[in-house]
């Protein structure tokens, strides 16, 4: 007879405590990706800003002014654009460690579960069966709702990095587009 033993339990409890810390682990790296980009942008900025007003400063007449403004906030626009590639980047990244993180986690406690609910069956006492049917078919049902949401979720997620892509193409043609006709 298969039973689920009390070290079965701890053993998967450990599990769960393990990938908690793998993802806690995982977010703040991710963090730091996004600090270290952040501080790595402010700095750029600043020098290239202080550049340009230099730049700017011994402009000869207005025409030049112009022109020298005009290719600055081309630059800035297009810094811009990939300091936010950037961050979708990291951003896509740690989802994608969370996600198949949670989902080998899951699917262990997915097992867990059923491992469980079958012993309480085999052992149930007779004229229960019906009440374990029950059981079974709600776990099922609860699985297979957690099961749709994470598609439904990876759905989102492919549709809201798509659009994303095609509104920062967007941007940078209409920032070059704007640039070029001043």
């Amino acid at each position: 007879m298969n039973t689920f033993t009390p070290e079965q339990l701890i053993a998967t409890n450990k599990s769960n405590v393990q990938a908690m810390a793998t993802f806690g682990t995982n977010v703040f790296a991710g963090y730091e990706k996004l600090v270290g980009l952040n501080l790595a942008a402010t700095k750029a900025m600043m020098t290239e800003s202080f550049d340009n007003l230099q730049t700017v400063m011994g402009a000869k007449d207005p025409s030049e002014f112009l022109s020298l403004q005009t290719g600055s906030m081309q630059s800035m626009a297009e810094k811009s654009t990939a300091y936010a590639n950037h961050v979708a980047a990291i951003v896509a990244e740690s989802g994608a460690d969370f996600t198949k993180k949670f989902e080998e986690s899951f699917a262990e406690s997915q097992k867990s579960l059923t491992a469980l609910v079958e012993n309480i069956a085999k052992n149930a006492p007779a004229g229960s069966e019906a009440a374990m049917a029950m059981i079974k078919s709600t776990v099922s049902a609860s699985q297979n709702a957690i099961e749709s949401a994470q598609n439904s979720a990876k759905n989102t997620m492919a549709t809201v990095e798509s659009n994303y892509a095609a509104m920062t193409e967007q941007a940078v043609k209409a920032t070059k587009s704007a640039t070029k006709k001043a």
